[in-house]
């Protein structure tokens, strides 16, 4: 089971409402929505803040290395506490899937996703869980590195407040009733309201 939930993201407020700080977003949302409070925590590079999940105590996590280096604050976090790389279930956007999707999976590659890739590489393991969160607008894109640490706003971001929400309702049904029958429920789903002007390519 699950015991300590990362969000990734990179820290600082030019980061705020990124694409690339989808996972910090999700575990904030879970945080206000079960009374718990990020704090720093006083021996490794992180935030962390405790909130209980269908009676099961867990652990909400925001690396504060930038995104490329997550490994290097989970890792030690996570052996401190004694906690398995399959107990870890790591929140991410994922540039693969289009905006609206979220896929949750138990176990993969870090499928280009760098942050992923450091932990990953520091807790020696791919067999943990994740949330990837679709960030791709369907629209060309000529800087990678740009295009993610751009903010959005107007009704992008509105779309993509909605689409967390989402994400956080998905880790606290994979607490409710496991992880592959959370997967089933929201996995293919598109959280885009039919309505939305993104779904006709809107900006």
């Amino acid at each position: 089971m699950v015991r300590l939930i990362v969000g990734l993201g990179n820290p600082g407020a030019k980061y705020r409402a990124t694409p690339h700080n989808v996972g910090f977003e999700v575990v904030d949302i879970l945080a206000r929505r079960h009374g718990g409070e990020f704090r720093p925590h006083r021996r490794f590079r992180v935030e962390i803040a405790t909130v209980t999940l269908s009676d099961r105590e867990v652990a909400l996590l925001q690396p504060m290395t930038y995104m490329n280096l997550s490994g290097e604050a989970v890792a030690p976090f996570a052996r401190y506490r004694g906690i398995e790389p399959g107990e870890v279930l790591v929140v991410c956007d994922d540039i693969a899937l289009p905006i609206g999707k979220i896929r949750l999976r138990r176990r993969g590659s870090a499928g280009g996703h760098k942050g992923l890739a450091s932990i990953i590489e520091q807790l020696g393991s791919s067999d943990l869980p994740r949330l990837r969160i679709g960030i791709d607008s369907g629209e060309p894109v000529e800087d990678l590195t740009d295009y993610v640490l751009q903010p959005w706003w107007g009704e992008r971001r509105r779309a993509m407040e909605r689409i967390c929400a989402k994400a956080a309702e998905a880790v606290e049904r994979l607490f409710e009733v496991g992880l592959s029958k959370a997967a089933s429920e929201f996995n293919g789903r598109d959280f885009l309201v039919p309505d939305d002007p993104m779904s006709d390519g809107v900006g």
